[in-house]
């Protein structure tokens, strides 16, 4: 019976991470689809902003309540689960707490995973009203509404539920309990568990069952859901933007266009040979998800949904349309439907469909201030301004579709060498305006 038992953990385990790689390369490919860009100068920087603000959750912290409690969840979490080691020896080679060997530091293991559990579960539980009963208000943005509700829900209930069934693991194991240490918390719930010594073994069994399988649903639940960033947060502080804020790139492609315009030997009307690159320069900004470069893509995947940055953006406060946050959830959700699209028929076939008005509007991207304020809130280095900025590029380079404001601004510098109709003899006119 142990024998089928081990066999049927071993491919339960090679099914659920199996399914995760899966997905993971999956991931990776549709991130792959951005445009390239050199995010690897300044690496002492890098690994810093990695160590403080993934690792430290430096920027969590700016709201104390949030950040303690999710610092909580996260540390516990990880630490807590550190025990799924000795259940995959356990369930391959029939052990029972095979690590128990380690005498009075296995003792103090366990006893610390109880108490960060229970921390752990009072958190969630906290999360829980905060959402649900305050109803603070960046959680119930209208685009928070169906599967994100429910995710941000559903992660709540998997920590609720995994925390609760390693304690009632150890609650309703004799020979743990009888060695009475170690068990800081689950000696507390003994007394509900009065059974015999057989039936506690069967509930035993169950709940480890349970929740080493909780543990491989939630594995695979990552992939679809905002908590990806538990694993994206490192790469995606890392491979941040270095630059002051506010500091904008040249666009590249503009660049090269004025260096085929100088020139001489260009033909710009010139076909290019078979088989040979052409000269014309690509589209100036981004009108869709491949457009935009694999930082900006990884962001998207990252993003926790916290709402800080909408909560923050000076045009959401005043009714705008724009949501940093929808832009980095609209941005993900088109670059899933490219790679939906590309699993279906092998490449990516035009569907008609486009990251731009399809997803995220003009009136959305001229709302943006350009303040930075929802690149300096987010917890994770995520930069929903520079999706923006090169949509807006497109708009203004390839569709001339700027607001009639911008337009008349641009005319006036071109002509006036300044933003305001007035000749430049009556330059000292401006200075009223």
């Amino acid at each position: 019976m142990d024998y089928i038992d081990n066999v049927a953990f071993a491919i339960l385990l090679v099914i659920g991470i199996g399914f995760f790689v899966k997905n993971i390369k999956k991931l990776s490919r549709n991130i792959k689809l951005g445009k390239d860009i050199d995010r690897t100068d300044n690496s002492k920087a890098r690994w810093r902003n990695m160590a403080m603000i993934a690792l430290g959750q430096s920027k969590m912290v700016k709201r104390p309540i949030a950040g303690v409690l999710h610092i909580i969840v996260y540390v516990g979490f990880i630490i807590v689960n550190i025990e799924v080691i000795e259940i995959i020896i356990d369930g391959l080679f029939g052990t029972h707490r095979v690590l128990s060997f380690l005498g009075g530091f296995y003792n103090f293991l366990i006893g610390s995973f109880e108490v960060i559990a229970f921390m752990v579960l009072i958190s969630v539980i906290i999360f829980w009203i905060r959402r649900m009963i305050l109803r603070i208000p960046r959680f119930w943005n209208k685009e928070m509404k169906g599967f994100p509700k429910n995710d941000a829900l559903n992660i709540l209930y998997f920590e609720m539920v995994l925390m609760s069934l390693f304690l009632i693991m150890n609650a309703t194991d004799v020979h743990f309990q009888d060695m009475n240490s170690g068990n800081l918390i689950s000696q507390f719930l003994v007394p509900i568990f009065d059974f015999s010594n057989e039936t506690l073994h069967i509930i035993e069994r169950t709940v480890w069952w349970i929740h080493i399988t909780g543990i491989l649903i939630f594995l695979n639940y990552l992939y679809f859901s905002k908590h990806l960033h538990i694993l994206l947060a490192f790469p995606n502080t890392f491979y941040a933007n270095l630059n002051v804020k506010g500091k904008l790139n040249n666009l590249e492609a503009v660049t090269n266009e004025v260096k085929l315009m100088m020139d001489p030997n260009i033909d710009p009307f010139a076909a290019a040979p078979e088989g040979a690159e052409s000269q014309v320069s690509e589209k100036f900004g981004a009108s869709d998800v491949t457009d935009l470069n694999w930082v900006q893509l990884m962001n998207a995947y990252t993003c926790t949904e916290c709402g800080r940055c909408t909560s923050s953006c000076p045009a959401n406060q005043t009714g705008k349309e724009l949501s940093p946050r929808a832009i980095m959830m609209k941005t993900r959700d088109r670059l899933e439907e490219v790679g939906a699209n590309i699993d279906k028929n092998g490449k990516f076939v035009d569907d008609g469909k486009q990251l731009l008005n399809d997803y995220i509007s003009p009136e959305e991207l001229w709302a943006c201030t350009s303040c930075n304020a929802c690149v300096e809130e987010c917890p994770v280095n995520i930069d929903p301004l520079s999706i923006i900025i090169d949509m807006r590029r497109y708009l203004v380079m390839e569709q001339s579709a700027a607001p009639q404001e911008l337009n008349m601004m641009m005319t006036n510098i071109e002509n006036n060498g300044a933003p305001w109709q007035y000749n430049q003899m009556d330059r000292l006119n401006w200075k009223n305006e």
